[in-house]
């Protein structure tokens, strides 16, 4: 197992690029990868590497800080000061820089907390359209190196660079000239996980933040692993953790020594074989560039906590809207509609329902996202945020509907895809639905249904 870390700082035992010349050695003893320097002509490096990274095909290349770092190439002055990125006194923490992380602040954290742990943090709106440049061109750079790129969000994606050795060296040294491209077009610094499987290099790359390079051998996954706490693993949230602390299981290499019976029985079948195979340092999938975009969303805090049902609906109707029309806009449709419930006291839940038919529609996204909030067990219950997500996501020119015989076409489709063109033509919000319009404010004894 190697791994570099950049100017932030060494990670005991690893290289550090820049602290030797090339090909000479670190105090440690190993050698840093000469990373920007491709294969030359007739070259090959097809034999024993170096650095151990040729059984190491993957790459998770996660962008550090990327909000904040965005945000700050336009404000150099800001630079060194701790920054949180984040929107109203109510909102939630996007990102923020590695000095208002020093003091606790952490992504998803509510902005009022964020401001106590760090009171000398300056908060900054988002600016969402530069990220999705920057993020653009990152990506491209990615696409360079191998057709094989499969983005997770704005600021990650995995590579698999078999095909790529011949031209540009092993593993670790693309996963370096990856870094070293990113720094000199971007002014931004990565950290990139390099392991035979897609969940190994995201666990990596997340272990030397920020700034960093770290490779995971083949023969090595198991000692790199099992150290770990269980929180380390895809799909181990709070619930799954104190479920596996019942049973004693506080490691990674816990999990591989239990039964996977006892798993089964604890996490069900599905998810006890899951981990029980992660544990093990099994994972089967590939990089899929078909699978570039896995979802879209949106969500909204409250002005004020709610149980009230008529305006929490009319916001699931409002952000439904928002999804259908990045989904159109996009040419997908969704399989999956998924909502998310942050309660005042910031418990947080996710309920998905999968739908017959992929649908770009508002209204069969919102009617799925109601159903989904009326089951969530939450009547009564303050409200902080809602969102909705559409997943599973497919070709919409692909998508057809079959009507019955007695069936007729919807109209829905043709209404909003007129609606976006007004919106195209005179701004967003043109035409919406009527229940969206602004209500007076309700008087006692008023009972309203939900909108339809």
């Amino acid at each position: 197992m190697t791994g570099a870390r950049g100017p932030g700082g060494a990670v005991p035992g690893v290289a550090v690029p820049g602290a030797a010349a090339p090909g000479a050695a670190a105090p440690d003893g190993t050698v840093p990868v000469d990373a920007a320097r491709p294969a030359s002509a007739g070259e090959t490096r097809d034999g024993p590497a170096r650095d151990g990274s040729v059984g190491s095909p993957i790459l998770h290349v996660d962008m550090d800080a990327f909000f904040a770092a965005v945000t700050l190439l336009g404000r150099p002055e800001l630079r060194g000061r701790p920054v949180i990125i984040g929107g109203g006194p109510r909102g939630v923490v996007l990102s923020a820089t590695y000095g208002a992380r020093a003091f606790g602040v952490r992504s998803a954290m509510p902005i009022a907390r964020a401001r106590r742990l760090c009171p000398a943090a300056l908060v900054l709106p988002p600016e969402r359209h530069a990220y999705q440049e920057v993020s653009g061109r990152v990506m491209a750079i990615l696409r360079d190196v191998t057709p094989l790129v499969a983005p997770l969000s704005v600021d990650e994606a995995f590579l698999d660079v078999s095909g790529a050795r011949r031209l540009f060296g092993t593993p670790a040294e693309i996963a370096g000239m990856i870094r070293a491209r990113v720094l000199a077009q971007e002014g931004l610094t990565c950290s990139v996980g390099v392991a035979p499987t897609m969940f190994v290099a995201k666990i990596a790359s997340t272990r030397c933040k920020p700034d960093g390079l770290l490779v995971v051998e083949p023969d090595r996954v198991l000692d790199f692993l099992h150290p770990l706490p269980t929180s380390a693993l895809w799909g181990v949230g709070r619930a799954t953790e104190a479920a596996l602390d019942r049973l004693g299981l506080r490691t990674i290499g816990d999990i591989a020594d239990c039964p996977p019976a006892t798993l089964r029985r604890a996490l069900g079948q599905a998810a006890g074989a899951h981990l029980w195979a992660l544990a093990h340092g099994r994972d089967e999938r590939a990089v899929d560039p078909g699978s570039t975009e896995v979802s879209i969303g949106a969500e909204h805090t409250l002005a004020v906590d709610t149980a009230d049902l008529d305006v929490l609906a009319r916001e699931l109707l409002r952000l439904s809207g928002q999804v259908a029309r990045r989904l159109r806009g996009r040419g997908w449709a969704a399989r999956t509609v998924a909502v998310k419930i942050r309660l005042a006291d910031f418990t947080t839940l996710t309920r998905a329902r999968t739908l017959r038919e992929p649908t770009d529609v508002t209204q069969e996204i919102y009617r799925a996202a109601l159903a989904l909030f009326r089951e969530s067990g939450t009547a009564g219950s303050a409200v902080r945020l809602v969102g909705v997500r559409a997943a599973g996501l497919v070709d919409a020119g692909a998508t057809g509907h079959q009507l019955a015989l007695d069936e007729r076409p919807s109209g829905w489709s043709q209404l909003e895809r007129a609606a976006d063109a007004a919106g195209r033509r005179f701004g967003t919000g043109a035409v919406a639905p009527a229940s969206l319009l602004p209500r007076e404010p309700r008087q006692p004894g008023d009972v309203r249904n939900p909108p339809r």
